[in-house]
């Protein structure tokens, strides 16, 4: 790994916003200048910004993910995984999806108040809402926040179902509200554990809860009776594809009912935040994994097809998928989440149960 890799950071740079018209770069002198005065040539630390939307319920369309909703309490993700589709949101909101995506993290304020007009509106009806569909709704900042945690309690005060997907094992945090959720069928969690290697994960996911600790969560909300999943994503080649096996059998011995994976697509500014990483994270493998995932993608980084974008195509894509169904048949066999209840919101649609 190079010495001027950043640690505790995903992305090794800053890139441009293609939205933008003027954009700055970090010139050689001035950088010699930083270094011979020994100061920092950048920010490293994370800020906060706080934000006050007029929406927070996004409508999903995308045929690979199905219809359905999602709610993003935190624009940008501290957790710094490099792979991170959600990056390329970061430049609707004016910065970049490299460094800033980690270091610029946007507080939607408003989110609880949002949420609870749109239960109480008469024209919505029941329908799973997902916490973290974009950015993890657990990142380091919830701890202080807590949005997560209120956004829990009125999804349970209105009765509505709501799904979570994270890696943090904060979410340990509101067993006490997901108990409850789950005693009306109203909750399910996905925790993504992407390795079982913890030097993997350091440097793919610097800032998430350790492998353990998520194992330790999956194992713990299971033995509640909450239902988890848990999300191997994404698959990337000579990285982690050849964890497949073990990570299912573990995952199932925690008590998970299921298992999802996607295959590692470099999507927009993604494509180069990765290379640029990859060649200072691990020189001796960096071509070799971008050549092997250029082949899963028709020989680009970045697939945007509908249908392949999610899987991949080919040789190591059908081994992957084969892999996978190998493992279900094995360790998940008969184990299914079962859908959550839509049934009761409509009883609970001014905060308590209509009795008439």
């Amino acid at each position: 790994m190079e010495k001027d890799f950043i640690k505790g950071r995903g992305a090794q740079q800053n890139v441009a916003n293609k939205f933008l018209e003027h954009r700055h770069e970090m010139r050689d002198d001035f950088l010699n200048y930083c270094a011979t005065e020994g100061d920092e040539a950048q920010e490293n630390k994370t800020s906060i910004i706080e934000t006050f939307p007029k929406t927070i319920i996004n409508k999903v369309t995308s045929p690979d993910v199905g219809p359905g909703y999602s709610l993003n309490p935190y624009q940008g993700c501290e957790h710094g995984c490099i792979y991170c589709y959600a990056r390329n949101s970061h430049e609707y909101w004016g910065y970049g999806a490299g460094l800033d995506f980690e270091q610029k993290i946007l507080v939607k304020r408003n989110a609880v108040e949002l949420l609870e007009a749109k239960l109480r509106s008469k024209s919505w009806k029941a329908e799973t809402i997902m916490l973290s569909g974009n950015t993890d709704c657990y990142q380091p900042v919830e701890k202080k926040l807590e949005i997560t945690r209120n956004l829990l309690k009125t999804f349970l005060k209105y009765r509505h179902p709501v799904g979570i997907i994270t890696k943090n094992a904060l979410v340990q945090r509101d067993l006490d509200i997901l108990k409850e959720l789950n005693e009306h069928r109203l909750v399910n969690v996905n925790i993504s554990i992407t390795s079982l290697q913890e030097n993997t994960r350091r440097i793919l996911e610097p800032r998430t809860a350790s492998i353990n600790r998520r194992l330790e969560t999956v194992e713990k909300l299971s033995k509640e009776g909450i239902p988890v999943r848990v999300m191997m994503a994404p698959i990337i080649p000579s990285i982690n594809s050849h964890e497949i096996m073990p990570l299912v059998k573990e995952i199932s011995d925690r008590g998970a009912l299921g298992v999802g994976y996607t295959i590692v697509r470099l999507n927009g500014a993604i494509g180069g935040i990765f290379t640029d990483w990859i060649k200072k994270a691990m020189p001796d493998r960096a071509e070799r994994v971008l050549n092997q995932i250029a082949h899963v993608h028709g020989g680009s980084l970045n697939d945007s097809r509908f249908g392949t974008r999610m899987k991949g195509e080919g040789e190591f894509a059908d081994q992957v998928a084969q892999q996978f169904k190998i493992a279900r048949k094995l360790y998940l066999k008969d184990r299914e989440i079962s859908p959550l209840n839509c049934d009761l919101h409509e009883q609970f649609k001014d905060g308590q149960m209509k009795l008439f």
